[in-house]
């Protein structure tokens, strides 16, 4: 079965061992805490050389796709690190603010699944911005496998985002968030239908400035918008837009009645 394996495509590969070597060494030296560490100017200089030099061998086998020199690329993409950085520290400074079970920022780096997701994300989507081909996907799903949480590296996601819990969130290549949004576990925000002639166009919806989505909300669409301010509930299904400060969700009731009067059990086959 190998052996049916383009042999070509396969040596235009970044090593996924290595790739995945690359991610940890890079957020371990962003936030030396995950590891208990106290970095001093010369370490953090030196080992910033050492993750430059492995992301020039990361984006060699991927040469002839990328278009320009890989030493060009990976330097772009350090210069850009301080900025990614600083959305960051906001990141976490957010989580601390908006859940009350959060103590301190090094809980929310060390502990918290969406700040990992968000981390990932950021970094990887500097690689896309830059034109690179395969490796920020594979950052994606190193995040994906050790949270659940699902973003694709071409998603645009702005400052100060939040993501509670988070398992479950999908969230589509062509997705555009807003500054200062919540997201819950379970949310997606996807296509209406895949067909491969719609690559490179927007397929999924834009999230304006302080949503809120609750747990289980789906939004689909390249024009759904959801409008800023507004206050998506659990298990909502949209595939239209929604104007600025509006609330949705879904009507729904509870029955509770005795169990013991109960001449007609409901009976559960699972």
């Amino acid at each position: 079965m190998l052996q049916q394996i383009d042999e070509s495509y396969c040596s235009q590969v970044p090593p996924v061992r290595q790739s995945h070597q690359f991610i940890d060494d890079l957020v371990h030296l962003l936030f030396p805490v995950m590891e208990n560490r106290n970095l001093k100017t010369e370490q953090i200089h030196t080992e910033l050389e050492a993750l430059e030099s492995q992301l020039i061998n990361l984006l060699l086998p991927l040469q002839e796709k990328l278009g320009q020199d890989p030493k060009v690329m990976a330097r772009q993409f350090f210069e850009s690190i301080p900025a990614v950085y600083e959305m960051l520290v906001e990141d976490a400074h957010n989580f601390v603010e908006s859940d009350p079970a959060a103590n301190c920022l090094e809980e929310v780096v060390v502990a918290y699944p969406g700040f990992y997701a968000l981390t990932i994300h950021r970094l990887a989507h500097l690689l896309v911005k830059q034109q690179t081909a395969f490796l920020p996907r594979v950052m994606s799903e190193v995040a994906h496998a050790r949270t659940g949480i699902d973003i694709h590296p071409g998603a645009q996601i702005g400052r100060r985002c939040y993501i509670d819990h988070g398992t479950g969130i999908v969230i589509g290549e062509t997705a555009v968030i807003g500054d200062d949004v919540k997201i819950y576990q379970g949310v997606t925000l996807g296509a209406t239908f895949v067909e491969k002639r719609l690559k490179h166009t927007k397929r999924h919806p834009t999230i304006e400035d302080r949503v809120i989505l609750y747990a289980g909300s789906t939004i689909l669409g390249k024009n759904t918008v959801i409008g800023h301010d507004t206050i998506i509930g659990g298990n909502v299904w949209l595939t239209d837009s929604v104007p600025p400060h509006s609330v949705v969700y879904r009507q729904q009731q509870s029955v509770v009645r005795d169990s013991r009067a109960e001449t007609n059990p409901i009976n559960y086959v699972i």
